[in-house]
């Protein structure tokens, strides 16, 4: 705990936000009791805060009757729904590190996450009891259902025990989240008390958060896109609006019947509810949208049917977002995620570690009060990612000349054939503006000539057609280098996707090692192209989109025809079969679009007019332009409640988010 001394500079006191403090949720029944807390959306059954602290003081004091106790880590492994929330601020009443996990994971799963998280107990519910007992051999596991398993501890025949509140210091950790793990073994964030203030403060600013909000929270709720806006209710004194599970239908229908004013959703999910009922009610403020890259076609449908999306980028490392877009900048300028929120500093690196210009592709790196100290007993991880510096998110990105970020793809994702760099999300770009494509994943399998092919697995906007390779090579060349063209596309129905809503590339690797060999349809590079296309500007040109995951990157800034002279000196005959086949067209230039995140992110394609609508209404744009003219300035800092009648509309996800 960090000491402070009086204006006279005496007495040490420990007073201040370096103080100790108490769980939130028992400062908001102090003072706004009989506000709405939480609305539970399958049965319309609801809670002032006064009556879930109530609710949260038994579960707590039950907890604390079996051992539980300040400075435990507390796993859950349960579906969403009330006692999940329940558990989330009895943590807070007890002091305790909560431990989420996916109730998806197999019994092998749980087993590795409770030894890297140190778990001392572990709750779980009907539906997930099986997977607990199974996973647990020293773990005492507790049910909030009647226990089918023998050893299982019935938590609500526990009769509780009177407890105070603990004192919390904003260093301590409040969660520990577990990264995807899509690439390898999870870590465990830590997330602090302090990280998720320092991230609910700039939220507010930038969304323009009032009491009077209702949030929907339809997210799972081990992800911070889930369980952040739950932690953060207390502090805002706004209303959670709980689903149990996510059901396109359901979850926009519940928008309208209970007003609810902010969601956080990743695109697949928005995608699903617009094409389930058309739009959206009106009683919406706030779509923040992330955890996975967005297509230029999504937002643009946004626009079209005055949906206030606010597409945001942001990792588990810090608390969720990092940069988030207004309305009228998603519109305005698509595939940006907008600018970093207060309290975050943000800065785009060469490979060395220096700042580069706007304009030019690097590593994102992040420090501010947002950033996690790292990762839970694992100290080499932390510190290949938490530097003095600040946090190497491992997304290679940009800044426009206006300070809007892009996001285009992670280190590791980068391709490298014949000894050129090709970024996939560059590539992803293109392919999503090509009208029969309405999605795409981008990534390199294994050549013995080239070392690398890039390989596409492609979403089509109609299932029954057939996709011209001729015509999409054609396209494709006005705007890439020869060598960054797909050498393999491949159809499906859906891109695959992890639990938290981002590109499950392990899958997608899999699906396009086995796909079919080349044929005629999808021919190898033959080395037959114009000789000046290297030189083109389009080889400078940045462009974005992309899947992002937890990890470290470097920036790529040399254009084609450097990075060839430099790899190919000693070899004329590759080179020449290089610029052989390198095809674009001069001065070709692509709008940016974006999308990134470990855990929330957001991204681009292109619009569809016969899908899209077409045209957006010019009073729907300057709708938004005038409401975000009335948001509140990040920089003056400002308080929710200051701006509770100014503030624009908007993670998600992210908790993203």
């Amino acid at each position: 705990m960090t000491e402070h001394t009086t204006d006279d500079g005496d007495t040490p006191t420990t007073t201040g936000l370096s103080g100790p403090t108490r769980d939130w949720l028992s400062h908001r029944v102090a003072t706004t009791p009989d506000q709405r807390a939480l609305i539970h959306a399958p049965t319309g059954d609801s809670w002032t805060f006064r009556e879930l602290d109530s609710l949260v003081t038994e579960t707590a004091g039950q907890l604390a009757a079996l051992g539980v106790k300040a400075g435990d880590h507390l796993g859950v492994i349960l579906d969403p729904g009330i006692d999940y929330v329940r558990l989330i601020y009895a943590a807070g009443r007890l002091g305790v590190t909560l431990v989420p996990m996916s109730e998806r994971l197999t019994p092998d799963e749980v087993a590795r996450n409770l030894e890297l998280a140190d778990v001392t107990v572990l709750v779980c519910g009907e539906s997930t009891e099986s997977t607990a007992v199974e996973a647990t051999v020293d773990v005492p596991v507790v049910s909030v259902d009647e226990p089918r398993w023998e050893g299982v501890i019935n938590l609500s025949s526990i009769a509780p025990k009177s407890i105070e509140p603990a004192q919390w210091d904003l260093s301590q950790t409040m969660l520990l989240l577990f990264t995807s793990g899509t690439t390898g073994t999870p870590k465990a964030v830590r997330v602090t008390m302090g990280n998720i203030l320092a991230n609910a403060m700039a939220s507010s600013f930038r969304l323009g958060l009032t009491p009077g909000d209702r949030w929907l929270v339809t997210l799972s709720l081990h992800h911070m896109g889930g369980i952040g806006p739950i932690l953060r209710s207390p502090l805002y004194g706004t209303t959670i609006v709980l689903r149990e599970g996510f059901d396109a239908g359901g979850a926009a229908d519940d928008i309208g019947k209970y007003d609810v004013t902010g969601v956080s959703v990743v695109p697949t999910m928005l995608k699903r509810m617009l094409d389930s009922r058309g739009t959206l009610s009106d009683s919406l403020r706030v779509v923040l949208l992330g955890g996975a890259p967005a297509s230029d076609e999504l937002i643009e449908r946004c626009r079209n049917y005055s949906v206030p999306v606010y597409p945001t980028y942001g990792m588990t490392e810090t608390a969720s977002q990092i940069a988030t877009a207004t309305p009228r900048e998603a519109f305005s300028s698509l595939g940006t995620v907008g600018r970093p929120l207060y309290f975050v500093d943000l800065d785009i690196v060469d490979e060395n570690g220096d700042s580069i210009e706007p304009g030019s592709a690097g590593e994102i790196v992040v420090s501010g009060l947002t950033v996690s100290p790292g990762y839970y007993a694992n100290p080499d991880a932390t510190a290949d990612a938490f530097t003095d510096a600040g946090l190497r998110t491992g997304d290679i990105g940009y800044r426009d000349e206006d300070g809007l970020l892009y996001v285009l793809n992670r280190k590791d994702d980068r391709i490298i054939t014949g000894g050129e760099n090709v970024d996939p999300g560059e590539v992803v770009d293109v392919l999503r503006q090509y009208p029969p494509i309405d999605d795409a994943v981008v990534l390199g399998i294994p050549d013995q000539e080239w070392g690398e092919r890039v390989s596409a697995l492609v979403v089509l906007s109609d299932p029954e057609m057939s996709l011209d390779r001729s015509a999409l090579d054609a396209f494709c060349r006005e705007r890439l280098a020869g060598f960054k063209i797909p050498r393999l596309v491949e159809p499906t129905d859906e891109l695959p996707r992890t639990v938290s809503g981002t590109i499950d590339r392990a899958a997608v690797r899999e699906l396009l090692t086995d796909a079919r060999p080349v044929t005629e349809a999808e021919p190898e590079w033959t080395g037959e192209g114009s000789d000046g296309d290297a030189e083109s500007e389009s080889d400078l040109q940045v462009v974005d989109d992309a899947e992002s995951d937890d990890g470290v990157a470097e920036a790529e800034e040399e254009t084609a025809d450097e990075v060839a002279d430099e790899t190919h000196d000693d070899e004329g005959s590759v080179e020449a079969e290089r610029e052989a086949a390198e095809t674009e067209t001069e001065g070709g230039e692509e709008d940016p679009t974006t999308g990134a995140n470990a855990d929330d992110t957001t991204t681009g394609a292109n619009t569809d007019d016969t899908t899209t609508g077409a045209n957006a209404d010019d009073a729907t744009v300057e709708s938004f332009e005038e409401e975000d003219e009335r948001t509140a300035d990040d920089t003056d800092g400002q308080s929710t409640a200051e701006n509770a009648t100014n503030d624009g509309a908007a993670s998600l996800t992210h908790d993203e988010e």
